[in-house]
C-alpha cells in the first residue's frame, strides 16, 4: 500500500494541506476519496483487502484533508497501519509483488528496518531533517510533526557540502494570484510499502511516517496517481514522472524498475494534462493536433472474454487508444482494478472545443516560457561582465517581471485543467473572473521590457553574451519563432522577449469564440465580449508602447553623446523634436541653435553643448493671440521662465500645441503605463488644467533658489495650498497667491546657534507675515498678535521666558515696526512689578501707573525707562508722596509727604524709597478737631497722572475697525462692513473645518445665523432693540466674528492688567473707568453697524398695549416701567453691552472692590455675625420693627407654624432668600431687579399678616428691610453696593429702583454703626 499526497508550499513556514477540490494542484484527489485509493490497489477481492481499503481511505482523509492534529493521533494511525501489515492475507497481494515470502520477511524484520531507516543515509529526508534544515533557507518549509528524534547522517553531510549561488527566477510570493489561482510551489510526500520502490525515496524500504520525495522538489507537481506498485506525478509543464515497478512497462520508459521518479516518454510531442495509475498499467490524457484529447495506455493488457489465449500481453510503450478518441472531448480518466473510466463532454456549438483550445494553448505557452526562462534568461543572468550596473539592474527587472508572468501562466494552465474537470461555467474562468491579474502582469512586463529596450539593453547585452548567443542561435530562433537566417542576434532577442505579448491576441480571439456560443442578450456573452475587448485593447496599447520605445531608441542613437547620459532615462519616451518639425525661439540670435525635444515627462531646450529641462507637470502652453502679430506662436510658461516658440506653418503649430498639451495632461495623470481599459469610456482631455498640483525645484529666483515647492499651481505660479522648503531648512506650509505666501500658513526657521526652530502660525499677505499670528522664538519667547511686513505691528502679547527661567516677563499692548510703542502693560514677574502706561521704541515713555507685589503704587511720568518728573507714590500703609522723581523709586526735588495720620512734610526730598530719604522742609500737624480733613483730598487725586481710559488699547479697536473696512473709527461704508463680516465668518468656518478641532453643531448654527444682516424697516421700536441685543450676544459668543474677537481681546487685556500684581485696591477706579471706556467705544461700533439705533440717553417709546398695571411700591400709582424722565425705555451703552461684557470681566473687577472695601467689610461682617445670633422676635424688636409687621406664622414645607420667641431664621424667609441672589448676578440692572423683588416679597408677607391694603412709609419699611439684609448674610455686601453705584444707569438713580438701592446702601452703613448693646 502506498499513500501519496501533494503539499503546497506557502509563504509562511507552515504546513497547509489542500482540500480535495477541483484545483489542478490537487488533481490527484479530484474524484471521491474512496475511488482514488481503491484505484491504487490490486484488483482481486477479499475480506482483508476491503478492510485495508477502508483504513487507507480513513487515514488519507485524516492526513490529506485535515492536517493530523496531534502527535498522538498520527502515531496511533501508524500503529494501526503496522498492525494491518501483519494481518493481510497472502491472496491480497498482487502477483507482481513477489508473493507471500516477501511479506513474511517484511513482517519478521519490521523493527530492524525502522532502526535502519533512522540510522542509514537516505535520499529522502524525515520530518526531523526538515525542521533542522529550515535555517538553511526561507524556501524550506515546516511539515507534519516528526515522530523520530534522531539526526539524519544525510543532514550532517549536507551541512559540510559547498553551496553554489544560483539566480532565483521563481517568484517567492505572487501575492493576489496565489490566493485566487492554484499554487505551483508543491512538494510530494509518501509513506507505506516500498518494496518495489513505489515511494520514490531511492530505496525499497517501507515508511511509517510521511517523507518528502526530494527529487520532485521544484517540479511543480499538480497531480498524483498511485497504482498497485508504481506511482505517477504530473507537472504544470505537462510532463509525467513515474517510479516503482515496471514489470509491464507501466512507467512508460524503457528503464528497469526505478526507485526514484524518472521522466516518462509518452509520445514525441506530449502535452499531457491528466493521468491515472491502475494496478499495473497507466493512462495518459494528451492534447491532439486539433485540441481534442487523446488517451494513451501503457502496461498490462488483460485478455478479453472472447480471447481464448492463456497468456496476458502488455504495452511496453504508451499506445494510443483510437476507440476512446472517437468518444469526444474527454475531460478526465480514472483507473480501478481491471476497469478504466473516462468522462466525456458533448461539444455544443463549439463551446467545449474552445475551452480545450484555451487550456491546451495556455499549457503549451507555459512550456515555452519555462524554456525561455531556463535556457536563456537564467544563463544570461549567470554571465559575468554584463555591463554597467544600471543595465544589469534593468535586465534583472525584466527577468523578475518575466518570471512573475510565467508563473501566472503556469497557474492559469493548472486552473484550466481543473476547470475542464468541473462545471465549466464561463463566468468562473480565471481569465474572465480575475482579468486584472493578467492585464497588470502583462503591462508590468511590457513596461520593464520597453525600459530595457530604450536604454539599448539588447544591443549592450549582445556584446558580453556573444559566445552564449552564438552557440545557441538555433535555440533562440526556435524559441522566438524566427526561422530566417538573416536575423541578427539583437533582433532575435528582441523578438524572443516580446513574444509573450502576442498571447493577448489569442486571449481576445478565444474569448470571442466562447462568446459566440451564447445568446447575444445573455450576461455571459456581454462579459466575454467585454473581456475580449479589454485584452485586445491592451495588446494594441502595448504594441504602441513598443513602437514608442523603438522610436526613442532610434533617437538616442542619433543624439549627441554628451547630453545622452544626462537625459536618457528608462521611463522617458520621445514624442517629437524640432529637427523634423520646424520650431524656433522668438528673438533668438542669428547664429544661435535652439533644439526643442518633447518627451513624455519634460520639454528639453538644447543649445550647442548645454540644455535645460522643463518638467511637464509645471509647464503651461497656449497659442499666442493673433493681435500680437505672431500667427504661429506658442507661449510656454514655466515657474521661472516664459518664452514664445514660433512654428513654421499653422499645421506645425497645431501639432506642437496638441502634442505638448496631451503630454502635459498625461504627465499630470501619471497613468502613461496603465492599460486603456481603466478609463476607456472617458473622452481624452485635449487641454490640461490651468490649476494643478505639482512639485518643483527653483533654480533661478534669488528668494527661492534651490527651494522645493509641492502644492497647487495656477498658470506657472504657486496658488493655493502648498509646502515650500528652502535649502537652509526653512519651510512654509499654507496658502499661496500669485506665487507668494498669502493667507493662513505655518513657517519654520531653524536657529543654528541655539539648534532650535523659530515657528510662526498665522496670516500672510504678499509673501510677508501680515495679520494675526503666533510666533514661537527659538529663545523661548512667544509673541501672539498682529504682524505687518514681517514685523510685530499692532496689538500683541509677548511672553518672555517661563516662571522657572532667569527673567520671566509678559507684555501686552501696542507694537509699531517691531517695537513697543503706545499703551501697554508689562508684568515683570521676577521683580514683582507691573507697568501700565505709554511706550516708545521699546522704552517706557510718558504717563503710567506702576504697582508692586509689596503694595507700592506709583502714578506719574516715565522717561527712558525711568521714573522722571512729577508723580505720586503711595505705600501700603497709605503714606503718600507727591513730587519730583529722578529714577525708579528715587525721590529728587520738591514734594509733599503725607503720613497715614494726616501729618504732612513739604520741602525737598532726595533718596530711594525704602532706603532712607534726606528731607529739607517743613512739618505740618493738622488741627486736632479735623484729623481726616486732608486724606480724602489726597486720595481723590489718583488717576490724574495715569493714561486716560480712552487712550488705552487703541490698537485693539483700530484692528476691529480695519476688519470692518474702515480706515478710521466711524468712517466707512456700512454695507462693506457687513460684507467683511460675512467673509470673515465664512473664511474662519472653512479654516476650522480643516482643523482637528471640529465646531459643535450649536456653534455652527450660530455662525450661520450671524451671516444674515438684521433688517430694520420703519420706526425703531423696542422689538428691534431686542433683536440687536440678541445679535450682539451671539456675535460676542464666537471669536470668529469681529465683535466677538474684539470682546475676547478686551477680556484678555483686562485680566492681564488687573490680575496678579495688578490686583491692587488703588487700581479700582482705573478699572471702572476702563470698563466705561469699553462700553462707549463698543457702542460706537454697534451704532455704525446699526444706524437706526438711537444715541446714548435717547428714549424708545412704549407700545400702547393693555397690560395689568403693577402697583407702585411707595407711591401707590400704576406703572409698568421704572421711573424715567420721559415715558419709554432709555437707550444706554451700559444697558445694551454690560450683559455681554461684565460677566467676562466680573472676577477681576469684583476682586478689586473686595480689596478696596476690606476694612468696611470686616466691620460689617462682624456686626452681621453677632446680630444673627438672636432669635427672630428679639432681632425684630431690637431693630425697632413695629409689632403689627411681625409675622405670626411661617410656612415650612407647606405647613404653617406659629412663630415662637425661640424661632430663628423663619420670618420673611422668602425675602431673605430673594436678596441672597444678588451675589449670583453680574450687571447692576440684574442686581437692582433682585432688590426690587426683595421689597415686593416683604410687602407680600406684610399684606398677608395685615389682611388689608397698606401703603409703606420709609420709617416703617427701613427696619423690616434691615432685618432682611441681616438675615441674608451677604458676605461682600459693600462691594456689591459700590459696584452698583459705579456702573448703574444714571436715569435709574431717581426712580423706584434708585430709592430701593439707596435703602440697601443705608442698611449697609447702618449695620456698620449699629450699637450692639
Amino acid at each position: 500500500m502506498v499513500i501519496l499526497f501533494v503539499m503546497l508550499l506557502e509563504r509562511a513556514p507552515k504546513l497547509h494541506m489542500t482540500k480535495m477540490q477541483t484545483h489542478g494542484i490537487t488533481a490527484g484527489f479530484e474524484h471521491s476519496q474512496e475511488e482514488n485509493f481503491i484505484a491504487c490497489l490490486p484488483s482481486p477481492s477479499g475480506p482483508g483487502t476491503s478492510a485495508l481499503n477502508s483504513l487507507v481511505v480513513s487515514c488519507a482523509s485524516a492526513v490529506g484533508v485535515r492536517v493530523a492534529a496531534t502527535y498522538e493521533a498520527g502515531a496511533l494511525s501508524l500503529k494501526k497501519v503496522m498492525n494491518f501489515y501483519g494481518t493481510i492475507p497472502s491472496d491480497a497481494v498482487s502477483p507482481s509483488s513477489g508473493g507471500s515470502p516477501a511479506l513474511d520477511s517484511l513482517k519478521d524484520s519490521r523493527e530492524e528496518q525502522v532502526k535502519l531507516e533512522s540510522m542509514q543515509g537516505k535520499k529522502s529526508s524525515s520530518l526531523v531533517d526538515i525542521r533542522e534544515e529550515e535555517s538553511e533557507g526561507i524556501s524550506r518549509r515546516l511539515s507534519l510533526p516528526g515522530l523520530l528524534s534522531q539526526v539524519s547522517p544525510r543532514l550532517l553531510r549536507k551541512v559540510g557540502r559547498a553551496r553554489m549561488r544560483t539566480v532565483a527566477l521563481t517568484p517567492t510570493y505572487s501575492g493576489e494570484a496565489d490566493a485566487l489561482l492554484p499554487s505551483l510551489r508543491t512538494e510530494v510526500w509518501s509513506w507505506g510499502k516500498g518494496k518495489e520502490g513505489q515511494l520514490g525515496h531511492g530505496d525499497i524500504l517501507p515508511r511509517l511516517q510521511p517523507l518528502c520525495v526530494k527529487s520532485l522538489d521544484g517540479k511543480e507537481v499538480i497531480q498524483l496517481s498511485a497504482g498497485g506498485h508504481h506511482s505517477l506525478a504530473l507537472t504544470a509543464k505537462s510532463q509525467v514522472y513515474s517510479w516503482g515497478s515496471n514489470s509491464f512497462g507501466q512507467l512508460s520508459h524503457l528503464s528497469s524498475p526505478t526507485t526514484v521518479p524518472r521522466l516518462a516518454k509518452v509520445c514525441s510531442d506530449s502535452n499531457i494534462w491528466n493521468i491515472a495509475a491502475g494496478p499495473d498499467y497507466s493512462l495518459f490524457l494528451i492534447d491532439g493536433d486539433d485540441f481534442q484529447p487523446l488517451l494513451y495506455y501503457s502496461g498490462q493488457q488483460e485478455k478479453g472474454k472472447d480471447d481464448s489465449s492463456s497468456e496476458e500481453f502488455c504495452f511496453k510503450s504508451p499506445t494510443l487508444l483510437l476507440d476512446c478518441s472517437k468518444l469526444g472531448y474527454i475531460s478526465s480518466v480514472a483507473a480501478g482494478g481491471s476497469n478504466c473510466l473516462a468522462l466525456v463532454d458533448k461539444n455544443i456549438m463549439g463551446y467545449i472545443a474552445s475551452l480545450h483550445e484555451l487550456a491546451s494553448t495556455e499549457r503549451q505557452f507555459y512550456s515555452k516560457l519555462s524554456s525561455i526562462k531556463s535556457q536563456v534568461l537564467r544563463p544570461l543572468l549567470g554571465l559575468d561582465n554584463l555591463g554597467a550596473p544600471s543595465t544589469v539592474q534593468l535586465l534583472q527587472e525584466v527577468a523578475s517581471k518575466f518570471s512573475k508572468l510565467c508563473y501566472l501562466i503556469g497557474q492559469h494552465g493548472a486552473s484550466l485543467t481543473g476547470f475542464l474537470q468541473g462545471l465549466k461555467e464561463a463566468k468562473n474562468l480565471a481569465i474572465l473572473k480575475h482579468s486584472s491579474l493578467f492585464l497588470e502582469s502583462y503591462t508590468e512586463y511590457c513596461t520593464s521590457l520597453t525600459n530595457f529596450l530604450v536604454m539599448g539593453g539588447f544591443a549592450l547585452l549582445a556584446k558580453p553574451a556573444v559566445d552564449f548567443l552564438s552557440k545557441n542561435q538555433a535555440l533562440l530562433q526556435d524559441l522566438s519563432e524566427t526561422n530566417e537566417e538573416t536575423f541578427q542576434l539583437v533582433e532575435v532577442l528582441n523578438a524572443l522577449f516580446f513574444l509573450p505579448l502576442r498571447r493577448l491576441y489569442n486571449y481576445a480571439r478565444v474569448l470571442l469564440k466562447l462568446a459566440t456560443c451564447f445568446e447575444v442578450t445573455s450576461p455571459e456573452y456581454q462579459s466575454l465580449q467585454d473581456s475580449s475587448s479589454c485584452y485586445e485593447a491592451l495588446a494594441v496599447h502595448l504594441s504602441r508602447k513598443r513602437k514608442e520605445a523603438e522610436y526613442t531608441l532610434g533617437f538616442w542613437k542619433t543624439f549627441p553623446g554628451k547630453m545622452t547620459d544626462s537625459l536618457r532615462k528608462p521611463e522617458r519616451r520621445l514624442i517629437c523634436e524640432s529637427s523634423n518639425r520646424a520650431l524656433s525661439l522668438q528673438h533668438a540670435g542669428r547664429f544661435s541653435v535652439n533644439w526643442f525635444i518633447l518627451f513624455n515627462d519634460a520639454l528639453v531646450h538644447a543649445q550647442f553643448s548645454t540644455h535645460h529641462i522643463f518638467s511637464l507637470s509645471t509647464l503651461w502652453v497656449e497659442p499666442v493671440s493673433e493681435e500680437s502679430g505672431n500667427m504661429n506662436g506658442l507661449r510656454v510658461t514655466t515657474p521661472e521662465e516664459q518664452f514664445i516658440l514660433i512654428a513654421s506653418t499653422p499645421q506645425e503649430k497645431t501639432k506642437w500645441l496638441r502634442a505638448i498639451s496631451q503630454a502635459v495632461d498625461q504627465a499630470l495623470k501619471g497613468t502613461s503605463d496603465l492599460p486603456p481599459y481603466a478609463g476607456s469610456g472617458s473622452i481624452q482631455r485635449q487641454e490640461p488644467p490651468i490649476s494643478r498640483s505639482a512639485k518643483y525645484t527653483f533654480y533661478k529666483d534669488p528668494r527661492l533658489k534651490d527651494a522645493i515647492y509641492d502644492g497647487r499651481w495656477l498658470s506657472g505660479k504657486p496658488h493655493g495650498r502648498g509646502v515650500l522648503k528652502w535649502a537652509d531648512g526653512r519651510m512654509y506650509s499654507g496658502m499661496f497667491r500669485n506665487g507668494l505666501e498669502d493667507g493662513h500658513g505655518e513657517y519654520t526657521v531653524p536657529n543654528k546657534i541655539l539648534k532650535k526652530n523659530d515657528h510662526y502660525v498665522g496670516y500672510w499677505k504678499e509673501g510677508k507675515m501680515c495679520g494675526h499670528g503666533t510666533y514661537n522664538y527659538a529663545t523661548g519667547e512667544v509673541y501672539e498678535g498682529s504682524f505687518q511686513d514681517n514685523m510685530r505691528h499692532g496689538h500683541g502679547l509677548l511672553r518672555s521666558g517661563k516662571l522657572t527661567s532667569t527673567s520671566p516677563s509678559m507684555f501686552i499692548g501696542q507694537w509699531m515696526m517691531d517695537k513697543k510703542t503706545g499703551y501697554g502693560v508689562f508684568d515683570d514677574i521676577t521683580r514683582g512689578e507691573k507697568y501700565m502706561g505709554m511706550w516708545q521704541d521699546d522704552l517706557c515713555q510718558g504717563n503710567s501707573v506702576v504697582v508692586t507685589q509689596f503694595g507700592l503704587y506709583y502714578e506719574g511720568a516715565f522717561n527712558n525707562n525711568k521714573m522722571m518728573g512729577s508723580g505720586v507714590l503711595l505705600s501700603e500703609d497709605d503714606t503718600v508722596y507727591e513730587g519730583e522723581f529722578s529714577d525708579n523709586w528715587t525721590l529728587n526735588g520738591k514734594g509733599t509727604l503725607t503720613l497715614p495720620n494726616g501729618d504732612t512734610i513739604e520741602g525737598s526730598f532726595s533718596g530711594e524709597w525704602g532706603s532712607g530719604i534726606k528731607i529739607t522742609g517743613t512739618y505740618f500737624k493738622p488741627a486736632l478737631y479735623d484729623p481726616e480733613k486732608e486724606r480724602p483730598k489726597r486720595l481723590r487725586k489718583l488717576g490724574n497722572l495715569a493714561v486716560p481710559a480712552d487712550e488705552k488699547w487703541k490698537a485693539v479697536f483700530d484692528e476691529c475697525w480695519h476688519q470692518l473696512g474702515c480706515e478710521q473709527a466711524g468712517q466707512g461704508d456700512r454695507w462693506k462692513a457687513w460684507d467683511n463680516i460675512a467673509v470673515a465668518l465664512t473664511t474662519n468656518r472653512r479654516q476650522h473645518r480643516d482643523s482637528p478641532e471640529m465646531l459643535s453643531r450649536s456653534h455652527t448654527q450660530t455662525l450661520e445665523s450671524l451671516e444674515f444682516i438684521p433688517q430694520h424697516v420703519g420706526t425703531f421700536s423696542l422689538e428691534k432693540y431686542d433683536s440687536i441685543k440678541k445679535y450682539l450676544i451671539k456675535a460676542c459668543d464666537t471669536p470668529l466674528h469681529p465683535l466677538g474677537k474684539l470682546v475676547e481681546t478686551l477680556v484678555a487685556v483686562y485680566r492681564m492688567t488687573y490680575v496678579g500684581v495688578g490686583a491692587n485696591r488703588r487700581l479700582l477706579q482705573e478699572a471702572v473707568r476702563e470698563i466705561k471706556s469699553y462700553l462707549k467705544r463698543i457702542f460706537q461700533l454697534v451704532r455704525f453697524l446699526f444706524p437706526d439705533l438711537p444715541e446714548e440717553g435717547s428714549t424708545i417709546p412704549f407700545l400702547l398695549i393693555e397690560t395689568k398695571g403693577r402697583r407702585s411700591f411707595c407711591s401707590g400709582r400704576s406703572d409698568s416701567r421704572p421711573d424715567s424722565p420721559e415715558p419709554g425705555y432709555v437707550v444706554t451703552s451700559s444697558g445694551l453691552l454690560l450683559p455681554v461684557l461684565l460677566p467676562r470681566l466680573y472676577p477681576p473687577l469684583f476682586m478689586l472692590y473686595a480689596l478696596d472695601n476690606e476694612r468696611e467689610e470686616d466691620v460689617y461682617w462682624e456686626c452681621v455675625l453677632r446680630l444673627n445670633k438672636q432669635p427672630d422676635t428679639a432681632l425684630l424688636s431690637f431693630l425697632g420693627v413695629q409689632t403689627k409687621f411681625w409675622p405670626t406664622t411661617t410656612s415650612v414645607l407647606g405647613e404653617n407654624k406659629k412663630v415662637l420667641p425661640s424661632t430663628k431664621n423663619a420670618c420673611f424667609a422668602s425675602a431673605v432668600e430673594c436678596l441672597q441672589q444678588i451675589s449670583t448676578t453680574f450687571t447692576p440692572a440684574d442686581k437692582l431687579k433682585v432688590i426690587q423683588q426683595t421689597f415686593e416679597e416683604i410687602s407680600q408677607n406684610v399684606l398677608e399678616n395685615l389682611h388689608e391694603d397698606f401703603l409703606w412709609s420709609m420709617d416703617d419699611l427701613f427696619p423690616v428691610f434691615l432685618y432682611v439684609v441681616l438675615r441674608a448674610r451677604i458676605r461682600n455686601l459693600g462691594s456689591e453696593v459700590h459696584l452698583i453705584e459705579d456702573l448703574m444707569d444714571p436715569f435709574l438713580q431717581h426712580g423706584e429702583q434708585g430709592i430701593m438701592f439707596t435703602t440697601l446702601k443705608a442698611c449697609y452703613y447702618q449695620i456698620q454703626h449699629e450699637k450692639l448693646t
